[in-house]
């Protein structure tokens, strides 16, 4: 199986937020964990346009793998970790 930089470039950012208060710069009072982290936080991070981040962000979200959450203006994003499992044993039993 081909890894393309997309596929490592998602890979990477659902590792980031399996714990985004060790990845990303957290303002006060804020639980990332809890809030979830914007498209420009992964962009930053990832060095790259906040559009392509955000590309990436909306794919794993169709996928169901992420979930979105409005918090002042901006849309953060969070790991869906019961789906994320589904999809695994999906992989796990052959597909």
């Amino acid at each position: 199986m081909t890894v393309t930089p997309s596929g490592r470039m998602r890979r990477t950012i659902l590792e980031w937020l399996k714990d985004p208060a060790v990845h990303f710069p957290a303002p006060p009072r804020r639980d990332l964990a809890a809030t979830g982290v914007t498209a420009r936080a992964v962009a930053a991070k990832l060095g790259v346009p906040r559009r392509t981040a955000a590309a990436h962000l909306d794919f794993l979200t169709r996928l169901g793998v992420l979930r979105t959450r409005r918090f002042r203006c901006r849309t953060h994003y969070l790991r869906d970790e019961i789906r994320i499992a589904e999809v695994a044993r999906m992989f796990e039993k052959g597909w």
